[in-house]
């Protein structure tokens, strides 16, 4: 008996052990010593060019979202194939804009570090800083992810939440990483900022099922309006389309309350609004203030930043993003 619990205890350390090297050797800044400028670097490059291009904090916060979410957090996401078959090559990411400004950033850290600063820390913190510097919410960004060498496109349809997706399958996609219906709800506040184009709900316009043209979770008069300004046909791939309109710039919430009226964009807008638990968070979030949200957004963009990371010996520090054997 004893023994067993000694087997037991031990069974418990050695699993404790395992969950604090796998993402315990995250912390805030993990480079003050091996490369003391890297976050300033970053922030600065940020604040230097951002302002030229605002549109960018969308696809960076985008990026993020879709390099954790297919074999965690590890800059997967901007590996180049020469065959195409990388995950940017999939069909979630063929609209990903920012890979040459990170590219841009990655050349800067290494003049200043070799072989120091992953990838996969530059895409994060530099979806944070990209946020703050157009007027968003700031999250704690703890470092020291590495990067992987794998990148498929098959994982990246598998795992990346399509704009299609039912309740049923978000939730499903979600819990695959770790993270919850209140996740899900907060980190699709970020559409709240940026654009999409008409390929992504052209089907709920004009070919949503064997039976109904149009999407009935689609606000009519909206769906009026895409079809006669924006989406005017099912063939449209290349229209662009706010995600929250009139509000695309600031990120608020607008977007909730949008999806309530039934103008959420997306399928999966949409989806949030069909389950009772979820409902009810948008619905909390809309009655509540800017600052409850922006604090409960950033406790979960903390907690996907952590999404099965490669943290001291796993990995790699690639010298250029795009090349996976570098």
């Amino acid at each position: 008996m004893k023994l067993l619990h000694v087997m037991a205890a031990f069974a418990a350390m050695f699993l404790m052990g395992m969950f604090v090297s796998s993402d315990g050797q995250l912390q805030m800044n993990f480079y003050a010593k091996s490369c003391p400028k890297a976050e300033k670097i970053i922030s600065d490059h940020i604040e230097k060019h951002i302002h030229n291009g605002p549109s960018l904090a969308a696809p960076l916060i985008r990026m993020h979202f879709h390099d954790c979410f297919v074999r965690g957090c590890d800059g997967s996401v901007l590996i180049n194939s020469t065959s195409g078959n990388a995950e940017k090559d999939a069909p979630p990411n063929l609209t990903l804009r920012g890979f040459g400004f990170v590219e841009r950033i990655k050349t800067i850290l290494e003049a200043e570090c070799s072989r120091t600063v992953s990838c996969a820390d530059i895409i994060a913190l530099t979806a944070r800083d990209a946020v703050v510097a157009t007027g968003g919410p700031w999250w704690s960004v703890p470092t020291g992810r590495r990067d992987g060498r794998i990148s498929n496109l098959t994982e990246a349809s598998n795992n990346i939440p399509p704009p299609t997706s039912n309740f049923t399958t978000l939730q499903r996609l979600f819990a695959n990483q770790g993270l919850n219906l209140k996740d899900l709800v907060l980190l699709s506040g970020a559409h709240t900022i940026g654009v999409s184009h008409c390929s992504s709900m052209n089907t709920r316009l004009y070919n949503f099922s064997t039976t109904v043209k149009q999407d009935p979770a689609l606000d009519s008069e909206y769906a009026a309006n895409l079809k006669a300004n924006k989406c005017k046909s099912l063939n449209d791939n290349t229209t662009i389309l706010e995600m929250d309109p009139g509000s695309r710039k600031s990120f608020d919430l607008s977007y909730y309350r949008l999806v309530l009226k039934r103008r959420g964009l997306f399928q999966s807008d949409s989806a949030l609004t069909t389950n009772s638990a979820t409902l009810k968070m948008i619905n909390d979030l809309v009655n509540g203030s800017e600052e409850k949200f922006y604090k409960a957004f950033a406790k979960s963009m903390e907690k996907m930043g952590r999404v099965k990371v490669k943290t001291g010996s796993a990995g790699v520090i690639r010298t250029v993003c795009s090349v996976a054997g570098s």
